[in-house]
């Protein structure tokens, strides 16, 4: 099952049950040659001796209709860079101390999916964890931060081990000079707040963005649901 396949069964999965839904956080199983949505007390549930941690490929996190930020909808993988880092700790074995993700690893997650809608217009993005890790060096500041952690029975990570690896991740100027919390605003005052002397900031801001997440994007009109092109 390729990535757009995936994309297009995240659309039709949210069209079918929570299209009314502010918010809705799932995990993506896979199951065979298809995919499945788990809610999150059920993922825990389902998996108190780790039956389905290797079996879980991704996370779906999406937000209904945002009439205030349309920043949301342009760039959905700003939204929160804490996901990312949590994503990839359990990926490379690691397990937080609140058990966010769960109690076990999750050694197969490839994909974290994001999207908005925005009046009738739902936006979709799907990242590969890896590629992505790599552009925001999370191999090389994962290792500085949490060193031989995993050369030792105790993979547990505290909170504040990843707040100090997701401010090193946000202090890097990786968005056309900017950091990720400054580019954020940028593309917030040109899209929500009209300052249109930021276009060719945000053009800058945006293809910066492409390179380092290298989203697979569909854009869909949630009255025909059929993929538009935005």
């Amino acid at each position: 099952m390729d990535e757009y396949q995936i994309v297009e069964l995240v659309k039709d999965w949210y069209r079918e049950a929570h299209r009314e839904w502010d918010y809705v956080r799932y995990y993506v199983l896979l199951n065979g040659n298809m995919v499945s949505f788990v809610p999150p007390p059920s993922f825990y549930n389902s998996n108190t001796h780790g039956q389905i941690s290797d079996r879980t490929i991704g996370l779906v996190d999406l937000y209904g209709v945002v009439r205030s930020k349309i920043r949301s909808f342009e760039f959905p993988m700003f939204s929160d860079s804490i996901d990312i880092v949590e994503l990839y700790v359990y990926k490379r074995g690691y397990v937080l101390a609140d058990e966010t993700h769960g109690r076990y690893p999750l050694p197969n997650l490839k994909y974290y999916i994001s999207g908005s809608r925005h009046e009738n217009r739902l936006a979709l993005e799907l990242i590969d964890l890896d590629v992505v890790a790599n552009n925001l060096n999370l191999p090389k500041i994962v290792s500085s931060v949490l060193g031989p952690k995993l050369l030792s029975e105790n993979n547990m990570v505290e909170y504040d081990e990843v707040d100090r690896i997701n401010e090193q991740i946000s202090s890097q100027k990786l968005f056309a000079g900017h950091t990720w919390s400054d580019a954020q605003v940028i593309v917030y005052e040109y899209f929500d707040k009209n300052k249109r002397k930021l276009s060719k900031e945000v053009l800058k801001i945006s293809q910066a963005y492409e390179q380092v997440f290298r989203p697979r994007r569909v854009v869909y009109d949630t009255k025909t649901w059929e993929q538009v092109v935005f």
